[in-house]
């Protein structure tokens, strides 16, 4: 690996690759550093071909909580900085391996829009998904615009990223974000099955399929993402997001 890794962790077991987003203590909060780990982590991956599938899964209580909002302010330049978290999208969906998001506890903002970059998602039945930015004063930045309609619909799209209300792993599955609802206890094994099961077949073919129904369905994702970082460096620095950082901050 071209740099040390601190916030990402990679297990290898039976042709599956377990990519764990590595800090909970913080709920595996989302930092820059944690966005180069992870890239660093799925660029070996995509690299490997003894790797047959592939889960992304949080260690600790959580998936993903979002943005870690107590991080000081980033010095990285802010379009690079969003650019850089759009790349992990592409980067899941661009894996030639198919990526099972394994989602318990909170999957929120950005947690869940890494959840909406995989192929198929396990949740367990303690998972939250949240799109919490407008209520933020903020803009959703990484695919969310486009992928989340192709899952839910335009009508739900727009309650969930406009209203940021928390939904519950049973409506998750009923509106179609998630593939399957299991046990939290149940989860890690019930997400590795399905990757050893997807790992059994011809790595080719199952590339191919991926490549296919993405292509047909992602037509105009790259301008959604280029759309999402123009609204994105508009909202970062008005009034509303200081003072929710600000807030937050006192929590």
């Amino acid at each position: 690996m071209a740099r040390d890794v601190t916030t990402v962790d990679l297990d290898l077991d039976d042709r599956v690759a377990t990519v764990w987003l590595d800090r909970p203590r913080r709920l595996n909060a989302v930092t820059p550093e944690l966005v180069a780990d992870l890239l660093t982590v799925l660029d070996r991956v995509a690299a490997d071909e003894n790797v047959g599938a592939v889960v992304l899964a949080g260690r600790g209580r959580a998936f993903c909580s979002g943005h870690d909002l107590k991080q000081p302010p980033p010095e990285q330049e802010s379009r690079r900085r969003l650019e850089q978290l759009q790349d992990v999208t592409r980067a899941l969906r661009g894996l030639p391996q198919p990526v099972v998001g394994a989602v318990h506890g909170y999957a929120i903002g950005a947690g869940a829009e890494f959840a909406l970059g995989c192929d198929l998602v396990v949740a367990a039945d303690d998972a939250v998904f949240a799109f919490p930015e407008v209520g933020l004063g903020l803009s959703v930045t990484n695919g969310a615009s486009r992928l989340l309609p192709l899952l839910v619909g335009p009508m739900r799209a727009k309650e969930m990223i406009m209203l940021g209300e928390h939904v519950d792993a049973a409506t998750a599955h009923a509106i179609g974000l998630v593939n399957r609802v299991v046990p939290v206890g149940a989860l890690s094994e019930h997400a590795h099955s399905l990757a050893r099961s997807l790992a059994e077949r011809p790595a080719a073919a199952l590339a191919l399929a991926k490549r296919a129904v993405d292509r047909g369905v992602d037509g105009t994702l790259d301008a959604a993402l280029e759309l999402e970082v123009s609204h994105a460096l508009i909202t970062e620095h008005t009034p509303e997001v200081a003072a929710s950082k600000e807030e937050f901050g006192q929590r």
